[in-house]
């Protein structure tokens, strides 16, 4: 477990530094996640999950449509989100990009309250002192969490096994980090006028199987058999299932099947003020002996 975790950070960071490095204006959001994913599996890794490139007030789960013309201008700020796996085990990691320093301080804020919340992290450590920490250090440098976007505990498969380690302080109990635990902390930070809260936005193109219950339609069961021989429950997009169905009748099958709750969406999730959103985060997994950060 460990070696296949430590080889999914390795890629991932490896990844998310040449994102740092890149000069994305003029590029389109299609361009940069192929380019990702791509890169992903030249290096020898799976992408864990379509890679999460969302604009501005966009704070999460925005990723490249089929022919998608969206293009990045010097005056947005992207957030970048990645995961590998190995044999299904995850490496998740995300960088905000601008080219505007009037952004400077909302992307390294983000930065920072990772950074605080990453030190405070190991055995027994209770997951609302990782909120407390983040929020802290987010309000001290005049921004806001977003409080309803969270951090999680990873298992093999699961990029959101069940554990939310929040990013504002929690009011009651908390649960602690335990030993050979995979978990990712992700703080989201907007303005100070920002609302704080996201909501779901009408675009959905990020998608996993939720059950494999048969359908009684031999062309619908044959596809979730496809979609669970390739994925198994970790997250797809419609642009990589193009080359083998017609893009009408995958969307056509991906609604029939949400309808039947075999296959959920991920919305959009915009920041209730409409204002600029900044992501960092990393996965650590917890030991006895050490806190191995695997996308330091």
């Amino acid at each position: 477990m460990l070696e296949n975790y430590m080889l999914a950070g390795k890629i991932a960071s490896t990844v998310r530094e040449n994102i740092r490095k890149k000069n994305h204006i003029d590029r389109t959001l299609l361009e940069i996640c192929e380019s990702i994913e791509n890169e992903i599996t030249l290096l020898g890794g799976k992408p864990a999950f379509p890679v999460n490139v969302s604009l501005n007030e966009i704070a999460a789960h925005y990723t490249a449509e089929p022919q998608d013309p969206i293009v990045v201008k010097d005056t947005d700020v992207i957030k970048i989100d990645l995961g590998v796996h190995i044999n299904g085990y995850i490496a998740d990691t995300a960088v905000t990009i601008s080219y505007d320093s009037k952004y400077d301080h909302l992307v390294d804020v983000a930065e920072l309250s990772l950074s605080e919340a990453i030190k405070i992290s190991k055995i027994n450590t209770k997951s609302g002192d990782i909120g407390k920490t983040i929020e802290n250090t987010i309000l001290h440098n005049g921004l806001k969490p977003i409080q309803n976007l969270s951090g999680h505990s990873l298992d093999q498969y699961t990029v959101h096994s069940g554990k939310s380690i929040p990013n504002i302080r929690t009011i009651g109990s908390s649960f602690s980090l335990t030993n050979n635990q995979a978990y990712a902390i992700e703080p989201f930070v907007t303005t100070r006028d920002g609302l704080g809260i996201v909501y779901e936005g009408k675009i959905q193109n990020i998608f996993s199987i939720v059950s494999r219950k048969p359908t009684k339609d031999r062309d619908l069961d044959d596809f979730i058999t496809y979609l669970w021989n390739r994925f198994k429950t970790l997250p797809f997009a419609i642009r990589w299932l193009i080359k083998d169905y017609d893009e009408t009748l995958l969307n056509n099958m991906i609604n029939f099947l949400m309808k039947k709750k075999n296959i959920r969406s991920y919305p959009i999730l915009v920041e209730g003020n409409n204002k600029i959103v900044s992501q960092a985060e990393h996965t650590f997994l917890i030991s006895e002996d050490q806190n191995y950060i695997i996308t330091k």
